[in-house]
């Protein structure tokens, strides 16, 4: 009995809880289940086509992406010749694990945090930071034009959103003066969206261009260069590249959700009584909600040109993130928070 209770104690603790159970693997893997079903089953009502469907029927094919994640688990990953397999092989697993890491800097709850550090906000960009670094190795590491080609996109891409969205980030720092997740969403008396709106747009829009998803999804741009730097993987490593901006997304909704939608507020105090982590239910919900609206852009946006995406970054996003700076100082000065 001392033996099972110490192994529930573990399982429940937050350092175990947050990063394998929720919101980490165990609600990754629901997430990815889920969401490319929803977003297949929109395009294709936007479309007039079909989408999954024949995979569990009556519930429209609700089970379709577990068919699909089998079919690549199966698969012969094959590695040609010419690649330097090193990175080659490596890339995709350490690319998915930065995409995971950040996920122990989420907290659920005030008194339930993976890791209670005083710098969560920096530590979860900081992680996905690492992940362009990665595809930038699998485009290398693959020795295909077509690869190289989208390692180059992903490298432009990278020096085009990732300023704004830490400055972005930076200028809701300033507003609550913490760079705390928990902090963030304690000191929400309003949602951070409607203090500082034009700090969530820049935010909302870099995160979308960090994912790589569309109208940015220009890395990989199948229409041009077959899929980017995921050109030369088959099989299960192919299955790992295409989740990890999925991931990646999933990611940054929930740290939208925190500095600009009250986190887990209001809280629902039965369900925190019985078990803390379960007051993160709302933050969830709201996440879910954020992606699923994010996924419906893919239905009714066309892919941008790497010049638009990155005129788009430097010419707009930048001045407004600045812009975002001194708001945040003005309504310091004020007191509004």
């Amino acid at each position: 009995m001392g033996l099972v209770s110490s192994l529930v104690r573990l399982v429940l603790s937050p350092q175990f809880f947050g990063p394998i159970v929720f919101p980490g693997l165990v609600t990754v893997l629901a997430v990815l289940l889920s969401i490319i079903w929803v977003e297949r089953k929109i395009a294709a009502r936007v479309q007039m086509r079909v989408g999954p469907l024949y995979i569990l029927r009556p519930l429209g094919g609700a089970i379709q992406m577990l068919a699909d994640g089998l079919r690549f688990f199966f698969q012969e990953f094959i590695v040609p010749e010419t690649v330097d397999r090193v990175p080659f092989l490596l890339a995709p697993v350490v690319a998915m694990s930065f995409a995971m890491l950040p996920f122990a800097f989420v907290p659920l709850a005030p008194n339930f945090k993976p890791y209670t550090v005083p710098y969560s906000m920096p530590a979860f960009l900081g992680l996905n930071t690492v992940i362009p670094l990665t595809v930038l190795a699998m485009a290398w590491g693959s020795n295909n034009k077509f690869s190289i080609q989208g390692g180059i996109r992903e490298a432009y891409m990278t020096i085009a959103y990732e300023a704004v969205l830490f400055i972005s980030a930076y200028s809701m720092a300033l507003l609550y003066h913490t760079l705390d997740f928990a902090e963030m969403v304690e000191a929400q008396k309003v949602p951070g969206i409607l203090l500082n709106p034009i700090s969530a747009l820049v935010f909302f829009i870099a995160m979308i261009m960090s994912a790589g998803k569309l109208p940015f999804d220009i890395v990989e741009g199948e229409q041009e260069i077959v899929a980017g730097p995921f050109t030369e993987y088959s099989g299960i490593a192919f299955g790992l590249t295409m989740g990890i901006g999925y991931v990646q997304l999933y990611g940054f909704t929930l740290a939208f959700t925190l500095m600009y939608l009250s986190g887990w507020e209001p809280l629902v105090a039965p369900l925190y009584s019985i078990y803390p982590a379960l007051g993160g239910i709302l933050l969830f919900v709201k996440a879910y909600l954020l992606l699923v609206f994010i996924v419906f852009l893919r239905a009714v946006y066309g892919r941008y040109r790497l010049d638009q995406a990155l005129r788009i970054g430097w010419r707009t996003l930048f001045p407004l993130a600045i812009v975002s700076v001194f708001l945040s100082i003005a309504l310091g000065v004020i007191g509004v928070v």
